[in-house]
């Protein structure tokens, strides 16, 4: 299956910063792919780059096997939202819209879908500069879906959404990927990607640290723990602790275990007659996986209450 995103071997400087370093990876069709790093990782260089924004120094970004710059009709291609304050405030969200379809011949019958599609029929005929940021990244997901797209690639689309609007949010992009489009979705929201994308590329000081599933990442973090409730935890760590685990409080009566099995730990326990409510396998959320990956990566980190700098 060819890529509908290709991004290789992609390098960029600005004056002594090192922006991108390597950047490789492919967003394939029918997938949500989240794209994440910690601030300063090259997320934001990388995406201008695919939409030619920013030129590399070396490498290339394709997108259906084309620089986007040479597309003719590129919002046929890709659709994008990187800023959704990028709108004229005086116009109306419709007129909005009317103006970007007719630079990309596209009929203003398509204009009404997508503004349907986002939610904003109340206010479509609103001036968009009195909307809220919530507003503002719906009209901007329809301005991204104007062309009936392939690809769509979004830079942090859950900002400003209030639950309901999460959810929709969601629901949505999930359905886009259904239909076969390739979608990259940069965010820190990590509980959000968790219950959204398929595919993860995790990325760190302009190069991929992990381009991998999400149900992949998080067997790998969740490993060989498991998570023990007890009413009496000190007790339960003493006797693991002697056994050879390697024990971890977790918040109320929960203890994090490494290193026995769930009927070792039933045994250990019972023998030494300490009472347990719940032995489970531990299951890491994404946003664990996503700070084991990156710890190295963080470029700025804040320092643990009372240390002194140095």
């Amino acid at each position: 299956m060819e890529a509908t995103i290709a991004v290789a071997r992609l390098r960029k400087r600005f004056g002594a910063t090192t922006a991108l370093d390597g950047m490789s990876f492919d967003v394939q069709p029918g997938l949500v792919t989240g794209f994440v790093g910690p601030n300063g990782a090259g997320k934001s260089t990388t995406m201008r780059v695919i939409l030619g924004l920013d030129a590399a120094d070396e490498g290339s970004a394709l997108v259906a096997g084309k620089p986007y710059r040479s597309l003719p009709y590129p919002l046929r291609v890709l659709g994008s939202l990187l800023d959704a304050a990028a709108l004229q405030p005086s116009r109306s969200a419709r007129n909005h819209l009317l103006w970007l379809a007719y630079s990309q011949g596209l009929p203003a019958s398509r204009v009404d879908v997508v503004i349907e599609e986002a939610g904003l029929q109340d206010v479509a005929r609103r001036r968009a500069g009195g909307f809220s940021l919530g507003m503002r990244q719906r009209l901007g997901l329809a301005a991204a879906m104007l062309g009936d797209p392939q690809a769509l690639m979004l830079d942090e689309p859950f900002n400003g959404l209030d639950p309901e609007g999460i959810a929709w949010m969601r629901g949505f992009l999930r359905s886009l990927a259904r239909q076969g489009r390739a979608i990259l979705v940069s965010s820190h929201l990590m509980s959000e990607l968790q219950d959204t994308a398929d595919h993860l590329v995790v990325v760190g000081r302009g190069a991929v640290v992990a381009d991998t599933s999400v149900a992949e990442l998080l067997a790998a973090a969740s490993g060989d723990r498991i998570t023990l409730r007890t009413a009496h935890p000190a007790r339960a760590a003493a006797v693991l602790e002697r056994a050879g685990g390697e024990i971890v409080a977790g918040s109320g009566d929960s203890l994090t275990v490494t290193g026995l099995t769930s009927e070792a730990v039933i045994s250990l326990l019972s023998s030494s007659a300490v009472p347990f409510t719940e032995i489970a396998g531990h299951r890491a959320t994404l946003e664990q996986a996503y700070l084991d990956l990156t710890r190295e990566q963080v470029e700025f980190r804040a320092q643990a209450t009372g240390e002194v700098p140095a």
